[in-house]
């Protein structure tokens, strides 16, 4: 199966490998989150924060004809990056592709590895929301 999703996730991979070393990495992090766009304030509620993180994450989807689209902000730059890097992977994919994909880039990246245990449980929070959107639009009528 090659989607859309593998597809980037390969593209990511291959952005990641031109940098040497992590700090470089984490540079390039950071530099994602802060291209983010604007989260509107009226979304910062108490039901849309995504448990698991230690930082503060919003995180909503919105399904426009058969496609899911995610916006997201953290307080935490490394986090907000971590939010990009979802973004560009997930935003705008088929629900059934995001169920049926799974997260390779984490492994091939290496982020269990070189993120804070808390930062790897918000990664792991935050695709887990994503999953639970895509099951929730492919169930809903």
């Amino acid at each position: 199966m090659n989607n859309e999703i593998q597809i980037a996730q390969q593209e990511l991979i291959e952005d990641f490998d031109i940098f040497e070393d992590w700090m470089d990495r984490y540079q390039y992090l950071i530099d994602m989150g802060r291209q983010l766009p604007k989260f509107p304030e009226v979304y910062k509620i108490d039901e849309n924060r995504i448990r698991g993180c230690q930082s503060q994450v919003w995180f909503i989807a919105k399904e426009q004809k058969g496609r899911l689209y995610f916006q997201a902000i953290s307080d935490a730059a490394i986090v907000s990056g971590l939010i990009a890097l979802l973004l560009r992977l997930y935003s705008g994919r088929m629900p059934k592709d995001i169920l049926d994909t799974p997260p390779d880039f984490v492994t091939a990246l290496q982020l269990e590895t070189h993120l804070s245990p808390t930062r790897s449980t918000g990664l792991s929070s935050m695709l887990t929301a994503i999953q639970h959107f895509a099951s929730e639009a492919i169930q809903a009528p």
